[in-house]
């Protein structure tokens, strides 16, 4: 069963730690929330957080001021920890200590094994993630104080996972939605020129249809994020 810790580090409550939570978790300005948060600009049932194949999602149940996860706004989001949830005024934390120093030997760690080489035999050397993780952690000092500083590390953009679990249809339709973003990428990219500056330009119309394909991904986003 997966668990989750939740910590306030700025706004309503905070310091407060909500440690080995059990899904579903909601967040809201009401009484009877898991967390609730005293502020007028949370909605009084926010957010909820469950747990799908033992991944956490969050879901914005269609908040007045929205959710922003990392600093986007968000209707839908796979939880990671040390990802940064704003709702209102406050800023809450996903993971433990512990928990967040992993992924970070996780980020690290794989960097360290791609340029690390043995200079004899040219293969990578062994990380060991245990002692990297306790060195990360350490290198992090967190203090009641410092709690919001937190490596910019953690929120690099990293690729997804591809969904698990999907029938042939869905496959499908995932997989024709992705080919449509593929070649318009394709399109606009091809059209791309490079100036004596070393410059990217592109006609007005190419940035338009970059424009339009922006417009798209946030139709979809709002579309598969609606409760």
């Amino acid at each position: 069963m997966v668990r989750v810790t939740i910590r306030i580090l700025d706004g309503a409550g905070r310091g407060k730690n909500f440690d080995d939570l059990i899904p579903p978790v909601t967040i809201g300005r009401e009484e009877g929330n898991t967390i609730q948060v005293n502020d007028d600009r949370v909605s009084r049932y926010h957010l909820k957080i469950q747990e799908d194949h033992e991944k956490l999602v969050l879901t914005d149940l269609e908040s007045t001021n929205g959710t922003r996860v990392n600093g986007e706004d968000i209707q839908l989001r796979i939880l990671r920890h040390g990802d940064l949830i704003s709702v209102g005024r406050s800023v809450l934390l996903v993971g433990s200590r512990d928990e967040i120093a992993d992924r970070l030997a996780d980020l690290r760690g794989s960097d360290v094994a791609k340029t690390h080489r043995d200079d004899d035999f040219g293969t990578a050397e062994r990380v060991d993630f245990a002692e990297l993780r306790d060195r990360l952690a350490e290198e992090l000092n967190w203090s009641d104080s410092h709690d919001n500083e937190l490596p910019q590390t953690l929120h690099l953009l990293t690729p997804p996972d591809v969904p698990e679990r999907l029938s042939p249809g869905q496959a499908a339709q995932l997989s024709e939605l992705i080919e449509f973003f593929h070649i318009r990428i394709r399109r606009i990219l091809a059209q791309a020129r490079s100036d004596e500056e070393d410059l990217i330009q592109v006609p007005t119309k190419v940035w338009q249809d970059l424009v339009d394909l922006q417009a798209r991904s946030a139709e979809y986003l709002r579309r598969i994020g609606e409760p």
